[in-house]
Order: structure tokens, then C-alpha cells, then sequence
């Protein structure tokens, strides 16, 4: 696709086209752009058709938004989760600032936060597609300038405007984790941030040594899903944190001591991946007088639960009640799933070479009652320890 079939994919002309293409079931089937070409080009006809695909794609992400947005498949697999910008937009407006330019900005999900938390916002896209697209996303809320940042963002950053930079990830090759792929680049991002009130993206498993001491990194997880690690400048609420959206929850990354090992107890807890990548674990632990069952291993476990002033369990860890503990080993495993009639099992390991899915086919469950089935190193060695979750007001 390019800028003028974009540009009239965002036109009022094409509105009755995506309103035709919206009625398939199947947009890509062929009688589907049969159809449609009778009434436009079969360019225009093929766009909307995709743009109609990638909106029920999109509505994991946005919600009932996804309906009228404009998306390409690379700038939909980028884009920040709408709970995730709007908690970064919030930072941004307690912080003061009235004004953010937003760099790299692609498709416009962090700029529509922005302009929802009622700031001023200018986006700035390389891609022309890409950038036709966001100023679609954003309407008349904010503006988008299509160019390289390099060549832009000086003359935007005026005093007392805040900075948001989130990198292109993708190659030639397709997405890339590697820090010397970013575009921007990772040196220009950070360089952005000095001096004012700021935030770059990166990926979670972000090289901790790239960390610059003097930026806030905030390791960020959403219903459950690690999402993203954010380093800032300019905000005073304490030094690095995991974050649990939608809930705003969030536990700073202490020196605690490592925790103690220990056998399996009356209760098993499984850390949010957020404080598992924040390095949170032990700061866990210690507030609910847990143990770890092998060291560098993230489960934990308790005899007694019980919520404390700051945190409780579910807040920040999934709880599992112990049933059993057993050896590991698949005729022990397949006893026990025929002793109690074990028809629906989900299986979750740590420090254990296994795949789950190929040992649930193995272990053949078949009966009315499910279960969990968590495999981990325990001081006794490994262990398959039976368990059912408890509810988040548990």
C-alpha cells in the first residue's frame, strides 16, 4: 500500500466500501472481493477488505475502539495495549506536563492516550502509510508530521514538553529484540530524555546493563501478560518497580535479602511475570513470609496467606492450594490421573526440561475433574506438585 491508497482508505469515500466489507464473514474470501470490486478499484477493494481483517485482529487490543481505527499488520503487533498507554499517559499528566511529543509514534495508540488524558500531542512517523493512518487514529485531537525524528523532534521539544519515545522493532528480516535494531536509535532515545520529563519503550527482556542509573525502568504486565519495560525521566515516586495493569498495583524493587529454599507447602505461588523480570521475587517473599523452592526458580511458597498492609497475595502472584506432592515420574503421574479421574489437567513447569502440551498427550487425562499439575525443583528434586488455583478475593 501506498500514501494515496491510504489517504482513500481514510477518505469519506471509502467509508461505504469498509461499511460493505465489515458485512463479510470472511474477508478473504474471494467472492468477498468480488463483491466489493464492483463499486471500487480492486486496489481499494483489496485495502479495505485487509483493513476490515485487521480490526477484528485489533479488538484484543482496543476493544470496541478497533471498529474505526486504521491499522497495518506491523503497526498492529507494535501497538501499545490501550490499558498499558493509558496508565503511561496518566504518569505523564501527574507529572505536569501539558504538552508531549510522541516519537515514533506509529499507528497513534499511545497518542490517543495522551489526547484522552487532555494533553496536547504531536506524533511523529517516519512511515508515510503509517503516519496517514495515526493522523486518521488521532483526528483532530493532535497532529501527526511525517519525517525522521533525527530531522524533526528538535524543533518540537520546546521547554517544558514532554518526550515519548517508542522504537521501531522490525527489519528487514521481521521483528527484532536487538537493541542495534531499534529506529531510532536506542542512543538518540535515551539522549531525548535529558533535561525533561520523558519515557522510552523497550522490550522487557531488555539487557539490564543498558539501564541508565539515572532513569526509573518500570517492568509493566497486563491482565497477567508481561507487555513492556519503560525507562523514565522526571518523576520522583521511588526507584524500580513491576507494575500490574489494569489494577495500577505496583511493588518497587528492593535490596532484600535472597529469600530461603524450602520444601513445598500448604500453598504455591506463582510471582506476575512483571516482578519476575523486575527482579521482585524476593521483595515478595519477604512481605508474605514466603520461600522460594530452588533457588532462581520464581515460584514460592507459604503455609499461611494472608494479606499485609501494602500487599495481598493475589495482587501479585497467582495462589495455587497444595493437594499432593508427587514424584516425577510419568507412571506415578498416570496413576494418579486414573485414582482421580483427571480429565481436564493444565500442566506449568519452571527449571524443568519438559513441554507441557507433549506430556499432557502422553499422561492421556480422561475423567470429570480437572486440576493442575506444577512441575518444579524442590529441595527433594523434582517434584510434580497437584494444586487447584483460588480465586483473586482469596
Amino acid at each position: 500500500m501506498d500514501a494515496a491508497l491510504a489517504t482513500w482508505l481514510v477518505s469519506a469515500d471509502a467509508r461505504p466500501v469498509l461499511d460493505e466489507a465489515s458485512s463479510f464473514s470472511d474477508p478473504s474470501d474471494l467472492r468477498a472481493g468480488e463483491l466489493l470490486r464492483r463499486h471500487c478499484e480492486p486496489d481499494q477493494a483489496a485495502a479495505a477488505l485487509n483493513q476490515v481483517a485487521l480490526r477484528r485482529r485489533a479488538v484484543a487490543k482496543f476493544g470496541p475502539d478497533a471498529a474505526g481505527l486504521f491499522f497495518t499488520a506491523d503497526g498492529l503487533e507494535q501497538a501499545t495495549r490501550a490499558g498499558a498507554a493509558a496508565w503511561r499517559a496518566e504518569r505523564f499528566a501527574a507529572a505536569g506536563v501539558n504538552e508531549v511529543v510522541d516519537v515514533a509514534c506509529g499507528l497513534g495508540a499511545d497518542a490517543r492516550a495522551f489526547a484522552d488524558a487532555g494533553l496536547r500531542v504531536t506524533g511523529i512517523e517516519a512511515d508515510p502509510v503509517t503516519a496517514v493512518f495515526a493522523q486518521a487514529n488521532l483526528g483532530e485531537r493532535g497532529r501527526v508530521v511525517c519525517g525522521r525524528a533525527e530531522d524533526i523532534v528538535a524543533g518540537l521539544l520546546a521547554p517544558g514538553v514532554g518526550v515519548f519515545v517508542d522504537p521501531a522493532r522490525r527489519t528487514a528480516r521481521g521483528r527484532s529484540w536487538q537493541v542495534r535494531d531499534l529506529s531510532p536509535s536506542w542512543e538518540f532515545c535515551l539522549g531525548l530524555l535529558e533535561g525533561r520529563m520523558g519515557c522510552v519503550k523497550a522490550a522487557p527482556g531488555l539487557d539490564r546493563t543498558l539501564i541508565p542509573t539515572n532513569l526509573q525502568a518500570c517492568w509493566v504486565s497486563d491482565h497477567g501478560d508481561l507487555v513492556e519495560l519503560s525507562l523514565w525521566n522526571g518523576v520522583d515516586d521511588g526507584g524500580h518497580v513491576a507494575v500490574l495493569l489494569p489494577s495500577g498495583k505496583r511493588m518497587e524493587v528492593g535490596p532484600d535479602a535472597a529469600a530461603p529454599v524450602g520444601d513445598v507447602g500448604a500453598y504455591l505461588l506463582e510471582p506476575d511475570p512483571a516482578l519476575i523480570r523486575s527482579g521482585a521475587v524476593d521483595t515478595l517473599a519477604a512481605r508474605l513470609g514466603a520461600w522460594r523452592l530452588a533457588p532462581g526458580i520464581a515460584y514460592l511458597s507459604a503455609n499461611v496467606i494472608a494479606a499485609t498492609s501494602e500487599t495481598a497475595p493475589t495482587d501479585f502472584a497467582r495462589v495455587f492450594e497444595v493437594s499432593d506432592v508427587l514424584a516425577y515420574n510419568e507412571k506415578t503421574l498416570r496413576a494418579w490421573i486414573r485414582r482421580d479421574q483427571i480429565g481436564i489437567l493444565e500442566i506449568k513447569a519452571r527449571g524443568v526440561d519438559v513441554d507441557p502440551a507433549t506430556l499432557r498427550r502422553r499422561l492421556k487425562p480422561s475423567g470429570p475433574n480437572a486440576a493442575t499439575l506444577i512441575l518444579t525443583p524442590t529441595p527433594q528434586g523434582v517434584r510434580a506438585v497437584v494444586a487447584r488455583r483460588r480465586d483473586p478475593d482469596f
